[in-house]
């Protein structure tokens, strides 16, 4: 099963871009995770949609061919990252690359609540019209104090966060194949 994930965070020692590389490798025999550059995207403006430049050309092509789309979101300010809402943007007008597709969503942070506040705005987003994202209910990857969970490689280590990942991975691989049949 093929995976687009976007990391709504370009901070080199990101922990959500640890979280996603770490989901990369344990999961390879079940998902391939193509990790978008979306850092790369310009601001996006309405006056470009019907012309857009290229590397937005190019990211809905790699949304379009996956089986379904990865979000890694921190939380800035009780919110999501603007990046991540920048990809977004683009990536609901003209082609509606998004509508329809199988999505998970996945936070860590240093906070006791992790994300929670960004994925339930996250959500609501991917819930809107021309984005249209299909998130499984019940299986939400918050993961607070990360730094007390990470080794010093920065490889997720505490066994309790892997088992619930694992089973959460696990949940939206069946649902996905659920929805494609």
């Amino acid at each position: 099963m093929k995976v687009a994930a976007m990391i709504g965070s370009n901070r080199a020692e990101s922990y959500n871009k640890l979280l996603v590389e770490y989901m990369k490798d344990r999961y390879q025999d079940k998902i391939e995770i193509d990790i978008l550059p979306i850092q790369e995207l310009p601001f996006y403006n309405q006056d470009e949609e019907l012309n857009p430049p290229e590397i937005v050309k190019e990211l809905r092509e790699r949304i379009k061919k996956s089986d379904a789309v990865l979000f890694a979101t921190p939380e800035y300010n009780g919110s999501i990252s603007g990046m991540l809402k920048n990809a977004i943007d683009w990536f609901s007008r003209v082609d509606l690359v998004l509508v329809n597709k199988p999505g998970m969503i996945v936070g860590a942070s240093m906070g006791v609540l992790g994300t929670v506040k960004a994925q339930m705005q996250l959500r609501q987003i991917l819930n809107s019209r021309g984005v249209g994202v299909l998130t499984l209910p019940g299986n939400e990857v918050l993961i607070g104090s990360v730094q007390d969970k990470v080794d010093e490689q920065g490889k997720l280590a505490d066994e309790q966060t892997i088992d619930f990942l694992d089973t959460v991975v696990h949940n939206f691989v069946q649902w996905c194949n659920t929805l494609q049949k």
